[in-house]
């Protein structure tokens, strides 16, 4: 199954229609009922294309969201709902990939952003199809307007990264800081789950060679996590299924909490997503199907939740969906009814 994702971070940078003609089989009888159409609208129907949304930061008075695709992808928006593209992250990829990668052509999956000490710091992930040739590099900014004279992206090299033989993936990177200041990077995809590693907060890269490497959640088939704080727990949100399969994706998104970031996360149940568990937060509806790659934006007293789906009514486009996030009585994540963003 790990695989789909690989072939996903591949087609991701095409067209639609061939992403269609990649899918294999694709189911063509979902179409603009009311009940897909309502769906859509409960759960945050965007017209941006687009596949592993980073967390949104901003940046002066404008949001930005950053996604896999040829030299890392960007959008922008005033308002979180009427969003446009951005430049790329790189117009020519970092030279060390290819030493790392053989053949990489800087097609960039899985971004991840906070803004740190002044500046954006990016991360992001390169790899082989079907193996875990993988790297996390990183990438600097003091804005991300590009209007800005000091506008200039600097590729500051690998963060961590994996080669055959090890029993982790380097890639789909998430960034977190604790209230204290620590910065943490979880990352992982199939293997053997869900890793974390701490993050030197000066430089952005890990705080030593040797310093432990934490199993946060396994099972079968599991990546792209997302590591949020509220109140005493931390949250691991993480995608459980196969992605990139247009209308016959089965991605879900699962959810544990710990109060520790390095764990142990359980579930409602309290059962540790480490061995199995994880609690399910968004999942198809209807013409909803797929989502993926949590991410969550606190704007003023306002939580959002955003994600990529693939849209039953257009075969399977993916795209990006931002649902108004609560937090249950009891401490635990929900998507709101209410407006989409």
């Amino acid at each position: 199954m790990y695989i789909f994702k690989l072939h996903c971070l591949l087609v991701a940078a095409l067209s639609t229609a061939a992403l269609l003609s990649a899918q294999t089989p694709v189911s063509t009888n979902l179409t603009a009922t009311p009940a897909a159409l309502a769906a859509l609208e409960r759960n945050g129907k965007r017209d941006v294309n687009l596949h592993d949304p980073s967390t949104i930061v901003k940046c002066k008075d404008e949001y930005w969201l950053f996604a896999t695709g040829v030299g890392v992808n960007s959008w922008r928006s005033k308002d979180l709902s009427h969003w446009e593209r951005g430049p790329r992250v790189f117009d020519k990829p970092p030279a060390w990939i290819t030493n790392v990668v053989s053949g990489q052509r800087g097609h960039f999956w899985a971004p991840d952003i906070i803004q740190h000490q002044g500046r954006y710091w990016l991360y992001y992930s390169v790899s082989k199809f079907g193996v875990n040739t993988s790297a996390i590099a990183l990438a600097s900014n003091s804005t991300l307007d590009p209007d800005d004279s000091d506008y200039r992206w600097t590729d500051l090299g690998i963060v961590i990264q994996s080669v055959k033989g090890d029993n982790f993936n380097a890639i789909d990177p998430a960034i977190t800081r604790t209230p204290e200041g620590a910065l943490w990077l979880a990352f992982g995809s199939f293997w053997s789950g869900i890793k974390l590693i701490q993050l030197d907060p000066a430089t952005g890269k890990r705080i030593a060679a040797d310093s432990p490497m934490h199993s946060l959640a396994h099972t079968k088939a599991i990546e792209a996590p997302c590591i949020y704080r509220h109140d005493d727990y931390y949250y691991l949100f993480v995608n459980w299924d196969a992605c990139c399969r247009g209308v016959n994706s089965t991605y879900n998104i699962r959810v544990g909490r710990a109060r520790e970031i390095t764990g142990p996360y359980l579930d409602k149940d309290g059962v540790d997503l480490a061995q199995g568990g994880g609690t399910l937060l968004l999942a198809t509806d209807d013409a909803f199907i797929g989502p993926g790659h949590a991410g969550i934006l606190k704007d003023g007293e306002t939580f959002w939740f955003s994600c990529h789906f693939y849209d039953g009514t257009q075969r399977g486009a993916s795209k990006l969906a931002i649902r108004p996030l609560r937090w249950s009585p009891g401490g635990w994540p929900e998507i709101a009814v209410g407006p989409s963003r």
